[in-house]
């Protein structure tokens, strides 16, 4: 993704912090640059105007909705619209049909308020297998980086159907980067994912509604997914999406090995 003039702002953690949570709590940008450069010496100085900048920028896209919710102008907010989406009424009808591994569709659990970090699930229509990664500095780089991360865990991923999240902005991006097709849900049907919309409400039962997710670890995230993936499942035939993806890559792998035998016999 493009630099912008605002990065300073990500350059470190602590100043990212220290600048959301002010911007959250009522401060201006400009008194939280003052404060910066006449109190927090330990913090590396930026201008309001960068804080403006970072706030317009895709990293501090989802503060800047936050700020706006809070601010409540009349007649409401006007929500900047994801552009050139491809929407699933598109999707080829063995997505549709649960027909073949690989078309996921993935949502977002978010922090209570004042809590920070967001969690991105993932989960295979036809096998039900999810994937969780715990994102704690929200930004458009940190979710693309956990799709690759989970991509590399799920490389049989071949599709991937979304909401219309405002950290989806940059999704032809996100497909180029992944190499696969997004399709997106219409604004507020939400019954469009239901496959990862059930594996979000399982997950409630171990990560309640309002939840600081920056207070769980990588570690208790991971035995959450170990849990989505241990269910035993009626539309799986009662076994569990962990077995179903391993007697699928079995099916997978044996039937490759068969390929490669008659490829060595024929060359005899």
């Amino acid at each position: 993704m493009a630099s912008f003039r605002g990065k300073s702002v990500i350059s470190s953690k602590e100043l990212r912090r220290f600048v959301e949570h002010h911007l959250l709590a009522g401060q201006s940008p400009g008194a939280i640059s003052g404060r910066i450069k006449y109190q927090e010496k330990n913090l590396l100085y930026v201008s309001k105007d960068t804080i403006y900048r970072y706030l317009r920028s895709p990293y501090g896209k989802t503060i800047g909705l936050k700020l706006n919710k809070k601010k409540r102008p009349k007649g409401g907010a006007k929500k900047r619209k994801l552009s050139d989406r491809v929407f699933i009424e598109k999707r080829p009808e063995i997505i549709e049909k649960r027909g073949r591994v690989g078309d996921v569709e993935a949502d977002f659990i978010v922090s209570g308020r004042g809590g920070r970090g967001i969690l991105l699930t993932v989960t295979d229509r036809k096998l039900r297998v999810t994937f969780i990664k715990i994102i704690y500095d929200v930004s458009i780089d940190e979710v693309h980086r956990a799709f690759l991360r989970i991509q590399a865990r799920f490389p049989e991923m071949k599709t991937i159907t979304l909401d219309n999240d405002i950290l989806f902005r940059m999704h032809k991006a996100l497909s180029k980067l992944l190499g696969l097709k997004i399709y997106f849900c219409h604004a507020y049907h939400s019954w469009e994912k239901g496959s990862v919309e059930n594996v979000n409400g399982f997950i409630r039962k171990y990560i309640p509604k309002g939840s600081d997710l920056s207070r769980y670890t990588k570690h208790e995230i991971s035995l959450v997914e170990r849990k989505c993936n241990g269910r035993f499942m009626a539309c799986l035939n009662y076994r569990t999406p962990s077995e179903a993806l391993s007697e699928y890559r079995q099916k997978q792998k044996n039937s490759r090995q068969a390929v490669n035998e008659a490829i060595n016999i024929d060359s005899i």
